[in-house]
């Protein structure tokens, strides 16, 4: 059965990515694209929606350890049984033409029965291929899929129950490689790579990129983890970032809170890329403003907050019916109906980035400017209207004060821009116009989204309820640390959205139905909990700060890996897996915590 979120680790091609479990069964795989359909989805059902087992025939029920091979994405998997040990080696080769899914077994001592089962099931477990033999090989076809299985040396392999099984042994110094091949069903066969050449290419792929790290500050493994992590969910060909490698991951077990996170959100993007910037990428910088060129080309004006991985507008939002769902978490959902929405922050976020990125050196480009010039004039016109916010609710429009912060900061780094830029590259724009847009927002924040008996800013005009994201005030630039509406906002959310071990909820329990109209709760949001420690930090209660760090830290699983949220109660990872928020969350913080962050 699938194990919990927090038992996977991610292997990928940064193109796709595969999630391997501390039982040895790769539960989840989409083929070619990140987006595509899966033909491995048990970890949304069961063994019959399809997975791929290889474990020791008589071993433990999961393994002993696991890691990953320095700072790259190839996963090392031991399993220490009464007969010997093995250690299986699984990652995805950067492709060439094709996916290829990589399993390496070296017999370690003792000699070892392994067994192999490779379970197909096309269009998110609902197709059975037909399986036959070709050339020695396996091939399993259904529709516009083929998938290829080959062993080296040949593995024993035959078919039983709609499964492939192959069984052999490894002794100390012995190697048996699986490689499995998709391609689209109506073309060639692409050449088959050599698992062991793709290996070691593999390593010195991602060796290479990880030396190009510039941070060399306190938790430095964590912090590689996370920016290889971010690094994996980017979609090579195109620039785009996924938010999440998973779909439909819950928000609470049992609960309808599940939603396809496998696209690029314009805010969750900018915000990696600040990350990966400041960390000395400039290259995934380079490649993601292209992607967002092409993706807003046409009608830069009607920005959506999130697109798919090449740019595509359309993702119609659709619901698997024959996927219980993880743990029976339903409905299953592919697409996401939040496309449609507006969000007004994701104007600021995006502005914020480029503005950052040419801070840090990304060569200046006059189309850029110009999409962000035409990007404040829309904030000009429509800041004043309500939006669905940061967190997408799907109750009524209101006027978010997180929203309206995020216009003055789409008004203020555009103004910077033009300060800093504006004569040496001829940069056209209305300053003029811009500031007083800025001054305006500032005004009406401080006006109605400020709640003075209680001395804190609010979730929205009128409201009530409190919101993590104004942690950021400081960050941003709105106010100052120490002006004493930021520190009584960050008293009141510790005080009102804050658990016992420091971790944060997004908004309040009663903000649920009122807010976003969808029954249930959820966990706490990891990101909001280091926007706590950040706001802390900023805000001079810095050794507060570096102990709630310290216990967030305590949140990955043994691989180094976040989810979206965190179940307190019951200890467990909840939301999409890996989650790029939560990734970002920690490097931002860790490099604010070592002085090599940014605030304002």
């Amino acid at each position: 059965m699938p194990g919990r979120i927090e038992d996977y680790a991610l292997i990928g091609d940064l193109q796709t990515a595969a999630l391997v479990g501390t039982d040895g069964s790769v539960d989840w795989l989409c083929l070619p694209r990140f987006d595509s359909p899966a033909c491995f989805a048990a970890l949304l059902g069961d063994e019959e929606h399809g997975h791929w087992r290889l474990a020791p025939q008589d071993g433990p029920p999961v393994c002993t350890r696991r890691s990953y091979r320095g700072d790259t994405l190839v996963l090392d998997t031991v399993w220490e049984t009464p007969s010997g040990t093995v250690v299986v080696t699984d990652f995805m080769p950067q492709r060439d033409r094709a996916p290829d899914l990589v399993r390496i077994v070296r017999g370690v001592s003792g000699r070892v029965e392994m067994h192999s089962a490779l379970r197909l099931r096309f269009d998110y477990g609902r197709l059975v291929p037909w399986v036959r033999r070709a050339d020695g090989h396996r091939v399993a076809v259904a529709g516009p899929d083929s998938v290829w299985l080959r062993s080296e040396p040949a593995a024993d392999t035959w078919g039983e129950d709609f499964c492939t099984h192959s069984r052999f042994a490894v002794s100390a110094g012995e190697e048996v490689a699986f490689v499995m091949t998709w391609h689209p069903s109506y073309e060639e066969r692409p050449a088959p790579v050599d698992p062991f050449e793709a290996l070691r290419h593999s390593l010195e792929d991602w060796e290479k990129w990880s030396a190009l790290c510039t941070y060399d500050g306190p938790h430095r493994e964590a912090v590689m983890r996370s920016l290889i992590t971010l690094k994996a969910l980017t979609y090579r060909p195109s620039g785009g970032i996924a938010a999440a490698a998973t779909t439909s991951l819950p928000e609470e077990i049992g609960g309808v809170r599940n939603w396809d996170y496998r696209y690029g959100w314009l805010r969750d993007s900018t915000l990696t890329l600040n990350a990966l910037v400041a960390c000395g990428y400039l290259e995934e910088a380079q490649e993601w403003r292209e992607w967002l060129l092409r993706a807003v080309a046409g009608s830069p004006a009607d920005l959506q907050i999130m697109y798919g991985l090449t740019g595509e507008h359309r993702l119609p939002e659709t619901e698997l019916e024959w996927l219980p769902g993880h743990a029976g978490s339903a409905p299953v959902r592919i697409g996401n109906a939040a496309v449609a929405q507006f969000q007004l922050d994701v104007y600021g976020e995006v502005l914020d980035a480029l503005h950052y990125a040419r801070e840090r050196g990304l060569e200046h480009e006059l189309h850029a400017w110009e999409l962000q010039r035409v990007l404040v004039e829309y904030v000009r016109e429509h800041w004043r209207e309500p939006d669905e916010g940061l967190w997408e609710v799907r109750g009524p429009r209101r006027h978010f004060v997180h929203s309206k912060i995020m216009a003055w900061v789409a008004a203020d780094r555009a103004v910077r821009t033009l300060e800093a830029h504006g004569a040496k590259y001829a940069l056209e724009g209305d300053a003029g116009a811009w500031r007083r847009m800025r001054d305006e927002i500032h005004r009406e924040v401080c006006e109605k989204g400020y709640d003075p008996d209680r001395n804190t800013f609010t979730l929205y005009y009128g409201s009530r309820e409190l919101d993590a994201a104004n942690l950021l005030i400081p960050l941003t630039g709105f106010l100052p640390p120490d002006d004493p509406r930021v520190v009584g906002t960050v008293d009141a959310v510790r005080a009102e959205l804050g658990t016992d071990g420091g971790l944060v909820r997004r908004y309040s329990a009663d903000a649920h139905h009122s807010v976003d109209g969808l029954p249930g709760g959820e966990g706490t949001f990891v990101v909001c909990s280091y926007w706590m420690a950040d706001a802390l930090w900023v805000t001079g209660r810095r050794a507060e700060a570096r102990e709630l760090f310290e216990r967030l830290l305590q949140l990955r699983n043994d691989v180094g890996l976040l989810s979206e949220e965190w179940d307190a109660a019951a200890g467990r990872q909840l939301g999409n897996f890996p989650q790029a928020f939560s990734h970002l969350g920690l490097v931002n913080t860790a490099l604010l915590l070592s002085g090599r962050g940014r605030a304002g």
